[in-house]
Parts: structure tokens; sequence; C-alpha cells
């Protein structure tokens, strides 16, 4: 099998369907055996256990808690360690090294980062690699395409970007939803507001993706003097909103370096 998945929770799982969409030549397990079938037989894939994945998959994507990664990957070192399989990991916190030691040795191995909204395929999804050859990475990047974006990034700065693109969209939802409680304060109804204020946040998106613009200068294209967006902008400001989201990313980070520890 070309790839193998352990463990497909929400994260895994968005993984493997988007993996799915480039090649049916997968192997799914979870701690959950029927929950893998199930799912297997929706992507009209092959379910099986971990040791099996580690002796037939020459790539493994590992979708377990950081906290279980050690026992996960003691259990199933024999068999990575004849197999020699690419390690594909997306443990928070967890550095390509210390997954090298958890597996028995010096295996390759890609670290990515991905986000929820690799789901609808419009994901981000960071990465850095150790051992591995530039043709496995170009075609691995190749299969993940249907994911969303991909980005090489340092490993010391993964952390960092984890806290960003990783953790952001539960901070974007909650900011979604405040939009949407001052709406519906002044008369629209709640799904009204989180309809308009969710397709205001994906088209904002696009137009700093795509702008050579700053975000800055955004805001201040919006704002008129005297208007009504530069009194809400002048709320938002007054009330230490910049250090609040700020200091969130940072609290972010530090519980990100906390579990590679």
């Amino acid at each position: 099998m070309k790839y193998g998945f352990i463990g497909c929770g929400n994260m895994g799982g968005a993984l493997a369907r988007a993996v799915s969409h480039t090649t049916k030549d997968i192997m799914l397990s979870d701690f959950d055996a029927q929950k893998a079938q199930q799912f297997a037989a929706k992507l009209g894939v092959t379910a099986a256990d971990n040791a099996t994945i580690a002796k037939e998959c020459d790539r493994i994507f590992l979708g377990v808690k950081p906290q279980i990664m050690q026992d996960m990957l003691c259990e199933i070192k024999t068999e990575l360690q004849e197999k020699k399989p690419l390690l594909i990991t997306m443990a928070a916190g967890l550095k390509i090294s210390k997954i090298q030691s958890y597996a028995g040795g010096n295996l390759p191995v890609i670290r990515i980062m991905p986000n929820t909204p690799v789901s609808l395929g419009k994901g981000m999804v960071l990465y850095c690699a150790d051992g591995v050859e530039k043709e496995i990475i170009d075609d691995f990047v190749a299969d993940m395409k249907y994911s969303g974006t991909l980005d090489q990034i340092d490993e010391e700065l993964m952390d960092a970007g984890c806290s960003v693109s990783g953790c952001g969209p539960a901070f974007m939802y909650m900011f979604a939803d405040a939009i949407a409680d001052g709406g519906v304060q002044c008369g629209l109804t709640k799904e009204q507001a989180i309809k308009y204020a969710a397709a205001t946040m994906s088209g904002a998106a696009e137009m700093l993706l795509t702008s050579s613009k700053t975000p800055q200068e955004l805001t201040e294209a919006v704002c008129s003097k005297g208007g009504s967006t530069i009194e809400g902008v002048n709320v938002l400001k007054n009330s230490d909103f910049e250090n609040i989201v700020t200091e969130c990313i940072k609290a972010a980070f530090k519980r990100n370096q906390e579990l590679g520890k």
C-alpha cells in the first residue's frame, strides 16, 4: 500500500479523504476498529490494524494525539524498522527527532500541521521534512493537493505556524460568532447574521491573499472619514483588541512548546 493512516479522527479522516481523491492505495486503522472499517468502506479503501499498516505501507500518517504517540509507535517499532516507511506526523509539539526516537531509529519523516478546513479542501498545511528525498516530497505534496494549500516551513517555526493556522480556525469562528451576535442585537436573525459574517470573512480573506496590500491598508480602504466602519474600528482599537488577539496566539504557541517536552 502507498499510504497508511493510523488514526481516523477528525484530522486523520479529513486527510485520508483528501488523499483518496488521488489514490485508493490506502489502509486505515483506528482505536475503534469498527469506525475504521466503516470509514474505509465509505472511501473505497482497506481497513487494517496498526501492525499491518507498519508492515505493508510505504508512507504512514500518524494521526494520534501527542500524549499517546510514544506508546503507539513503540508497539509497532519492530515492523517499522523492518519496512523503513516514510512517517508523516501531525502531532502538535512533537519534533521530527522525537518521532524518529519513538519509532526506534532514523526513519524519514515529514512533519505536517494541517487545520480543519482540509475537510473542505480549503486547509492550510504546513510541512517540514528530514531524511526525505525531494522527489518523495514533491509526490507527497501532489497527493495532498485536495487538502488545500501546502507550505514548507523550517521546523523551528512549526509551533508558531501551528498557533496561527492550526489553532486559527477556532479564533476565526469566535470572531464570526461575535460579529453575528452584534448583528442580532441590531435586528438580524442569527441565521442571517452568521451567513453574512462568514461570507464577509471568506471574501475578505480572499482579498488579503490576492492583494499586494497589507491588512492595515485594506482596513483603511473600507473606512471613510466620519463613516460607520471607522466607528466600529475605533471600538476595537480602544478595547485593546489587537493585543488580546496577539496574546491568544502566544498562549497557543506556549502550549505547543509544552506538548513537545
